[in-house]
């Protein structure tokens, strides 16, 4: 880990941490609001007890220590927003810095929906731990000062969320490079035939196995057939075809969509994210919390064509 300290007398040698604390909070609570939340919690605090560091420790350990109890009493006290994207505009300066060398995961996979989606599962504690270790790249003994708890305590918590972390993530295969020629042509026949409502086009383009999830609903759609019937129905219920803008979260393509009125005002409907397997799409993840919106930067309304 970086080692870098810093001084200060009115918080702004905190800011640049600021972007990495929010994936760090995203990470362990998968909320992008309660993350930001957090992260402002964890700078008013950091700058009250900022006389009382006396630069014992990094600064950037400090912070993350801050924050990682920070989410832990949110966890604890809190009523949970479902799981939400994470606009990959909020990941451009993020600085590869804040992984340490011993870390499993790279910034790409620890953002992506599925490993996000299986921190959840973790009780708050492994989640820390492995966040802590697998993607940060702490020691053990580091993370137990962070935790304030023993290096034993850290080790077990590891093993365990290691081995529920692997049963519920799904196997690793080929990916397009992102922003490839590869994925954009994909996604862009994706979107093509959204904007058609061609749900027969939609469905040639995932693999056999694919699923549709709709967080924080249970509902798991899973194979073509399944998928082709789901799909038709959301079709006739709407009655007209969506319109779609491109956007990415998560390290992964995505699209806002926007459901046409009688006039053709086009108005938010929800956000889908799409999981690249080779040349198909593996997984379709779709929110239908707008809100989420003002975070992508996303137009409010599309005007009639």
């Amino acid at each position: 880990m970086s080692s870098d300290t810093g001084g200060g007398e009115n918080g702004t040698e905190f800011e640049p941490y600021r972007r990495e604390l929010l994936v760090h909070c995203y990470r362990m609570l998968g909320s992008v609001q309660d993350a930001e939340d957090v992260v402002q919690e964890t700078l008013v605090a950091a700058w009250r007890g900022f006389d009382g560091f006396e630069g014992r420790a990094a600064v950037r350990s400090w912070l993350y220590r801050i924050a990682t109890n920070r989410c832990l009493n949110a966890l604890r006290a809190r009523s949970r927003r479902p799981l939400e994207p994470y606009p990959d505009a909020l990941l451009e300066a993020v600085p590869d810095l804040a992984a340490g060398p011993a870390a499993r995961y790279d910034a790409r996979e620890s953002v992506e929906l599925a490993f996000i989606a299986a921190l959840q599962h973790l009780p708050p504690r492994q989640r820390a731990a492995l966040v802590l270790a697998d993607v940060l790249g702490y020691r053990t003994a580091e993370i137990a000062e962070l935790l304030d708890t023993g290096e034993g305590s850290v080790k077990g918590a590891l093993q365990r969320s290691r081995a529920a972390l692997r049963a519920r993530l799904p196997a690793a295969d080929r990916v397009p490079r992102p922003d490839s020629a590869g994925e954009r042509a994909l996604v862009g026949r994706f979107a093509d035939a959204v904007e058609r409502g061609d749900v027969a086009a939609m469905v040639a383009l995932l693999t056999g196995d694919a699923v549709v999830t709709m967080p924080p609903e249970p509902l798991v759609v899973r194979g073509h057939d399944e998928i082709t019937a789901f799909l038709q129905q959301r079709e006739e219920l709407r009655g007209t075809p969506l319109r779609v803008v491109p956007t990415r979260a998560n390290a992964q393509p995505a699209f806002a969509c926007y459901l046409p009125d009688a006039q053709g005002v086009a108005w938010p409907r929800g956000l889908f994210v799409l999981a690249l397997e080779g040349d198909a799409i593996a997984a379709i993840t779709w929110f239908f919390d707008t809100a989420v919106f003002r975070h992508f930067e996303l137009p409010a309304k599309l005007p009639a064509p």
